[in-house]
């Protein structure tokens, strides 16, 4: 490749979202090319700075006057109403016309009892207006057991559906964008402090190599509508994400009780606990008891105070 074809791929090259093949391509001229080479490396001394940049919330009557600057929608403007010629005299309806419900009408009784009933006319006797209101009745019972048995059967799900995907397409896209440490450490003080500025709470950071879970850095993700610690641990092959939430986060903290099984979703397992003012999230590739025992050593590292 030369230059002028280089040059336009180098931030898409910084941010891997070139195919493997036009990556190759880029990565041999590079190896030629030292002015694209140098422009290379200043668009990843950017990207690394953007990257570890210092986190601050914007104040909220900035996001008042912004959101107070917006443009308003327009109403919709509600359609015309379209005239249509009323049908001829002769072809109008009658005032009443026989429905779904006629079959299900209670004789009329006039004079009381059952002589009041029309008999022998071979006219099927009708509901009363209260034999009308009694047939609906009895439908929206039945649909209401039925919604109730479905209930019964189909309980609810443990955690909302759309932020478990949510956690498993983060854990995924870390993986296969190579990207998925900020901060490279096996020290819980090297790891913790790093967090430091760029969230507006402080994770709690344990290194559970002793039992078999490695502490081996951390990154910061965007999930739940908000910037989230991720704390990343080693388990053999295996990689375990730790999403640490602030327990006042609904989204992430639906059953999130200590003991709570394990999801299963797109052959990622994940569990779910409070402990120490936060909500834990747990995510890996591996087996769901793998988690439990991550989330038995972490609780018993954190109850011994670190």
């Amino acid at each position: 490749m030369e230059c002028k074809e280089v040059r336009p791929l180098i931030d898409a090259y910084v941010d891997r979202e070139l195919s493997s093949s036009e990556a190759r391509h880029v990565e041999a001229h590079l190896e030629q090319c030292p002015e694209c080479r140098r422009e290379s490396e200043a668009v990843f001394g950017v990207s690394r700075i953007v990257r570890q940049a210092v986190y601050h919330r914007a104040p909220e009557p900035l996001r008042s006057r912004i959101m107070a600057a917006l443009p308003q929608a327009a109403p919709e403007a509600e359609p015309e109403a379209r005239t249509e010629p009323g049908p001829a005299p002769e072809s109008r309806r009658p005032a009443r016309t026989r429905s779904w419900l006629d079959g299900w009408r209670l004789p009329r009784f006039t004079g009381g009892g059952v002589a009041g009933a029309r008999a022998g006319t071979g006219t099927a006797p009708r509901f009363g207006t209260l034999g009308t209101v009694g047939a609906m009745g009895l439908a929206l019972f039945a649909a209401a057991a039925i919604v109730a048995v479905t209930i019964a059967l189909h309980p609810r799900q443990t955690a909302s559906g759309a932020f478990v995907d949510e956690l498993v397409s983060s854990h995924v896209r870390a993986q296969l964008s190579g990207r998925d440490i900020d901060v490279i450490s096996t020290d819980q003080h090297t790891v913790k402090p790093w967090f430091n500025g760029r969230l507006d709470y402080a994770p709690p950071v344990e290194d559970l190599a002793s039992s078999g879970f490695a502490l081996v850095g951390g990154r910061l993700d965007y999930v739940g509508h908000r910037r989230v610690a991720v704390l990343i641990y080693r388990y053999r092959k295996h990689v375990v994400d730790a999403y640490v939430f602030p327990d006042a986060e609904s989204g992430a903290a639906a059953e999130a009780e200590a003991g709570a099984p394990a999801l299963v979703r797109d052959g990622y397992a994940l569990v779910r606990w409070r402990e120490h003012g936060m909500v834990w999230w747990a995510v890996t590739d591996a087996a769901p008891d793998v988690l439990h025992r991550f989330e038995d050593a972490m609780h018993a590292r954190l109850a011994a105070g670190g």
